[in-house]
């Protein structure tokens, strides 16, 4: 196992008062894998990314990262990992060449095998074509680019990426998971947070959901899902939400049904219904309403999503949260 805890808190002070950003949370990240913290903001990703690459200390917990104890000996896991925070580190004044020859430098290589590394780093990251241009001049892509070619000059064994693709655009985010993808196949683990749903079920070989600073669920983005039986069918009613849910949950094909708070412009309140077969579910459900005399605003199928597994977890929509 490349990270491995137990335990780990993190508590700050604000106002007086003592605020639990992280409360107790067991990880195990292993070689050569693309794991994900999803989440909405504030809860408590960065913060436990922000611990394991040592730049804060836990309050409580234990934590091995690359096979070095991260309270004991923080220099040994530095070595061993790279790091890309959300608002990057790069300087715009000077080019990604220099750049990333001075980060090499950093890590004790001679000026000449930073050269050369750095060369390899620019290819493998399409930044050759820019590489002696300074930075300011660069797309928001290009710099983010850049930001992960800082994070592996060193050729880490674990590269933490936090919030990789916030801000980009449609193109520049699936280029970014090609990239993130190339890191694996060439040996390099990678941790990342991110409250993208499409992004963690797209990237990531395993997820940990985490809310209020703890795991809610933890697997791969398929075991997840199939944890959410069945087919989901949401019905958006516009008044007799109570009643519809009692008469809907009585139905045998029915597994669980779960209702939203109504929408105040509208009116209409979502009940969401598990059920083994949604399209046989689907007119069965709408006779239902018809019969009882309620009004289906609308009606709408579709697969379990990440969404349903962190909807089902912390009965809140993480659609909604992000």
């Amino acid at each position: 196992m490349l990270i491995e805890t137990k335990g780990l808190k993190k508590t700050f002070k604000s106002r007086g008062k003592e605020v639990e950003a992280v409360r107790g949370v067991d990880l195990a990240v292993k070689e050569g894998e693309i794991f994900g913290l999803l989440g909405p903001n504030g809860a408590g990703k960065t913060t436990t990314m922000r611990m394991l690459s040592t730049l804060i200390e836990p309050s409580e917990g234990r934590a091995v990262v690359c096979g070095s104890d991260l309270a004991s000996d923080p220099a040994a896991v530095r070595r061993d990992i790279g790091y890309v925070g959300q608002e990057g580190g790069t300087w715009g004044e000077v080019t990604a060449r220099d750049e990333l020859i001075m980060q090499g430098r950093l890590y004790g290589a001679s000026k000449r095998a930073s050269a050369a590394r750095a060369e390899t780093v620019l290819e493998s990251f399409q930044l050759t074509e820019f590489a002696d241009r300074n930075v300011k001049t660069y797309s928001g892509g290009q710099k983010r680019r850049l930001d992960i070619a800082l994070g592996v000059m060193h050729e880490p064994k674990l590269l933490f990426l936090d919030e990789p693709t916030t801000g980009l655009d449609p193109q520049s985010r699936a280029h970014m998971w090609d990239e993130v993808r190339a890191l694996r196949e060439r040996g390099t683990a990678v941790f990342l947070t991110t409250h993208y749903l499409d992004e963690a079920d797209a990237l990531c070989d395993r997820i940990a959901i985490i809310d209020h600073g703890e795991i809610v669920a933890e697997g791969t983005p398929l075991s997840l899902k199939k944890e959410v039986s069945g087919d989901v069918v949401a019905v958006g009613v516009g008044g007799g939400a109570d009643e519809a849910k009692n008469l809907l949950a009585a139905k045998d094909f029915v597994n669980e049904i779960e209702a939203g708070e109504a929408d105040p412009a509208t009116g209409v309140a979502v009940l969401r219904l598990y059920v083994e077969d949604g399209s046989a579910a689907m007119p069965e459900l709408l006779r239902s309403l018809d019969g009882a005399g309620i009004a289906a605003a609308s009606i709408e199928l579709h697969r379990p999503s990440l969404d349903d597994v962190f909807l089902k977890q912390t009965g809140r929509s993480l659609r909604e949260e992000a």
